[in-house]
Parts: C-alpha cells; sequence; structure tokens
C-alpha cells in the first residue's frame, strides 16, 4: 500500500470522528470543516513520520494544536444566524433540543483547553491516557484539568450535565 493509499485510508476510517471531534471544539459546522482541512494538510506533510505508530493519536494531537492556534490568532468570531422558524414538537424533542442547546453554549464558555478535555475523554471516550497522549499532558493533569471543566460545565448549566449519566461519578467529585 502507498502513500496515499494509507492517507486514505486512515480519513475513511476516522474522518467522520475527526469531523465530530471539530465541531464539539469550534462549536461550528463550518470552523469545523477548516479545522478538520487543516489537520488533513498538516498530517499529510507529516505522514511518513506518523504512519509507524498509531496515527490516531498524533492526528488528534494535530487538531487540538491547529484549534488552539487559530483561537490565537482571531479573536474575533462571527456567528451567522437566520430567521428562526417556529416548528412544533413533541415535549420530549423540544426538551432534547433545549438541552443539547444549553450543553452547546455551556461549552461555549468553557476555555478551549478545557472543552478539549470535555470532549475528548467523554465524546470521544477516550481513556485519561490517551486522552493526555493526543493533548501532550501527563495523566493526572487530564484528571485534575477533567475534574476542573467539569465543575465549570455544573456551574454554567447544572440542569443539563445532570440529565447525562455518562459523566462518571469518581470524577463529579
Amino acid at each position: 500500500m502507498d502513500r496515499s493509499d494509507e492517507v486514505r485510508a486512515f480519513v475513511a476510517a476516522r474522518g467522520t470522528a475527526l469531523s465530530r471531534t471539530a465541531y464539539l471544539l469550534t462549536g461550528n459546522r463550518h470552523a469545523a470543516e477548516d479545522l478538520v482541512q487543516e489537520t488533513y494538510v498538516e498530517m499529510v506533510r507529516q505522514w511518513s513520520r506518523i504512519e509507524r505508530a498509531n496515527p490516531e493519536p498524533y492526528v488528534r494531537r494535530i487538531m487540538y494544536s491547529r484549534f488552539v492556534d487559530g483561537l490565537r490568532r482571531r479573536r474575533l468570531v462571527e456567528w451567522p444566524t437566520a430567521k428562526l422558524v417556529d416548528v412544533s414538537q413533541s415535549e420530549d424533542e423540544s426538551s432534547e433540543a433545549v438541552d443539547r442547546m444549553a450543553l452547546r453554549g455551556a461549552l461555549a464558555q468553557l476555555t478551549p483547553r478545557q472543552r478539549a478535555f470535555l470532549v475528548l475523554r467523554f465524546y470521544d471516550d477516550l481513556t485519561e491516557a490517551q486522552t493526555g497522549q493526543a493533548l501532550g499532558v501527563s495523566t493526572n493533569t487530564v484528571k485534575s484539568q477533567t475534574r476542573v471543566a467539569l465543575q465549570r460545565l455544573r456551574d454554567l448549566a447544572p440542569d443539563v450535565v445532570a440529565s447525562f449519566h455518562d459523566v462518571p461519578e469518581e470524577v463529579s467529585e
């Protein structure tokens, strides 16, 4: 298998997961697409170094670095809005949508680093060691920063966080 086939195979296998992570980091579909493209460009440049080991942690580290670098470069973020259309939904659907919007809003208020810890740990379901490897920090740093980020998220949206059952109790307090 040549280099381009290996890159294509990796993107086919992990592209959707990387796109979801990028969306959760940025909170914006277009910014997420840009972040994934920037990640792929750097990934292709570094592929000869990446391919020898498991490429995913390295690629996630690239994504996280690009995300943080992008925030440092541009402080002004535009969020286009469209006219909202009143759509009748069932009570459960609207409740879930409100929870998702509240969670998204609370995540947006976290620092990029805190958001990255929570997204990698609880959405991407990485272990503490994998998260540490992806972010270039120790496992203890992952534990402490995840605890701090969860507490801040609980302060920002207590009702929403309480409705999620995936957050382990040992992290919660």
